[in-house]
């Protein structure tokens, strides 16, 4: 499933969110730019190496990207999730919000191979907090998905709750594979979406804004 957006208008423009989005697209292209010897020295040197945890490396891994599948996938689940987060909690919590799930999200991966020295990169732990608390602030809203056909496509309008809930326990597969299977030439972080995730649904009461809980729904 391919989501495509959500049904719920943002009441204000999501300056933030836009900003971060505009910001890991200017860095893949940078990368992409780059030599490969050169791109894997600038994943070595930005991304979060677990063995070696920091905040510096914990804040730039979260802007640099893979390929355009992985920029491309995480910045539309950012722009179709983070809009609404960010018109619930206001431009200032939101961007502290989104670091803060960034750094939940690395934590729970160092937590899970805390002597690895392969780097993580991707903004898609950070997004997967502003995903939980788009559960958590939006139960009943609805995503329109692009389900692949063999030779067609639909598209169809599911439950979010439904989305989110899939793409969880797809992360949660994921992750129980990867300790059955030591991770050695990289791969996805499923822990740190895990972690991402949760906390989200758990830090998102204590930054959204009461006065702004009335949500407008497409027609």
């Amino acid at each position: 499933m391919i989501p495509i957006r959500d049904v719920i208008r943002s009441r204000t423009t999501p300056w933030v969110n836009l900003l971060l989005i505009a910001i890991n697209v200017a860095v893949f292209l940078y990368e992409a730019l780059m030599p490969e010897d050169e791109y894997i020295a600038f994943v070595y040197r930005h991304g979060l190496i677990p063995a070696q945890l920091n905040i510096t490396s914990a804040t730039t891994s979260m802007f640099v990207h893979e390929n355009l599948i992985h920029a491309g996938g995480n910045m539309l689940s950012l722009w179709i999730f983070g809009d609404n987060v960010e018109d619930q909690l206001g431009h200032g919590r939101y961007l502290v919000f989104y670091l803060l799930m960034g750094y939940a999200a690395a934590l729970a991966q160092v937590s899970a191979s805390p002597a690895s020295m392969l780097p993580m990169i991707g903004a898609s732990g950070a997004i997967a907090g502003v995903m939980g608390a788009y559960l958590v602030m939006f139960p009943h809203s609805r995503v329109l998905v692009l389900i692949p056909l063999i030779i067609v496509f639909d598209v169809v309008e599911i439950p979010a709750v439904f989305f989110l809930g899939f793409w969880f326990l797809l992360q949660f597969i994921g992750g129980l594979g990867r300790l059955a299977t030591p991770a050695v030439s990289g791969g996805v972080a499923f822990w740190a979406h895990l972690g991402g995730f949760l906390a989200g649904v758990l830090l998102i009461r204590w930054f959204r804004r009461p006065e702004r809980q009335r949500v407008e729904w497409w027609s």
